[in-house]
């Protein structure tokens, strides 16, 4: 049996090496621990400000509304009582909810580096970059492809513009929240990006659910057709390199599936949705897409020279 002074002085020595590894972990996160500042607390910004926290940052917060920082200042966030307060944080990120709202808030504060991630369109990003350089700000245009519960896991992707070297310098700070793609320094870029990509989410959306409207007039349940639907979307999703490649050089030549006879398809749409009882609303606007490019001689060509009639 073992000696039950050396078990206990083993025991102790061991809980001593784990305390000491802890406080250098600690001291470790000290160095690169930043003070970061959190403008709105919605469910976005509740989650930006949580994932800081986790962290280990020193996380700052305001809210026109105190009462939602409750959660937040229980887990060590500091709640400021202006977004001025906010602005001596080494990097601020602003997270309202539309530009609107964030326009007169932005006016209170001043701080060094500013990370817009408000939602809006290219040119209300660049406006806010140049009232930023108005004020020796180095501004960041951000969008957030992910929901508020994805903040801080590999799969949440923010998209960023603007001042690459404001990037650069707090890209580990912008890690914290998920995987970080700077596009340029153009600021708009981000919102480009977010409005053309959530374009196809849309649409692709919008189909899916005309579609169960469509088999739904028969009784076919929504679990019975999308299984069907699934690997049909992974199917169109393979055409896509191949369209691009087409956009890119003009050559809408093919072998394999003409316009026009796309064009008759979605006519065959409309008309069956029509006889079967649902709205046009989603297919009509695309057949009149595809027949205006057939007219506008494109139909022997494929289906990537629509974006002429785009254009």
């Amino acid at each position: 049996m073992q000696d039950p002074y050396v078990l206990v002085s083993t025991r102790l020595f061991s809980r001593y090496l784990s305390s000491v590894k802890r406080f250098s972990s600690m001291m470790g996160m000290g160095e690169s621990k930043k003070q970061v500042g959190v403008l709105g607390l919605g469910r976005m910004g509740a989650a930006l400000a949580g994932a800081f926290l986790g962290a280990g940052h020193d996380v700052v917060v305001w809210n026109r509304s105190p009462l939602k920082a409750g959660p937040l200042l229980d887990r060590g966030a500091r709640l400021a009582a202006t977004p001025a307060e906010v602005a001596t944080a080494d990097v601020v990120l602003s997270c309202l909810s539309t530009h609107d709202t964030q326009q007169p808030v932005l006016k209170e504060l001043t701080p060094a580096v500013l990370v817009n991630l408000t939602s809006g369109t290219p040119e209300q990003a660049r406006d806010v970059a140049k009232w930023a350089a108005s004020r020796g700000i180095d501004y960041v245009d951000g969008v957030i492809m992910a929901v508020p519960q994805g903040i801080g896991t590999p799969a949440a992707r923010i998209l960023y513009g603007g001042s690459a070297a404001a990037f650069e310098a707090h890209r580990e700070v912008l890690e914290v929240l998920g995987e970080p793609v700077f596009l340029g320094e153009d600021a708009g870029l981000a919102a480009l990006y977010d409005l053309a990509l959530l374009g196809i989410m849309w649409s692709t959306m919008s189909g899916y659910l005309h579609a169960l409207a469509l088999v739904g007039t028969e009784g076919v349940t929504p679990e019975r057709f999308t299984p069907m639907a699934l690997p049909w979307l992974s199917a169109v999703g393979g055409f896509l390199a191949g369209m691009s490649a087409q956009v890119a050089s003009g050559d809408y030549t093919t072998d394999v599936s003409a316009l026009d006879i796309n064009a008759a398809g979605l006519k065959l749409l409309v008309e069956t949705s029509r006889a079967q009882g649902i709205s046009t609303v989603v297919p009509a606007p695309l057949a009149e897409l595809f027949t205006r490019a057939v007219d506008a001689g494109h139909g022997a060509h494929a289906i990537a020279s629509v974006i002429e009639e785009i254009r």
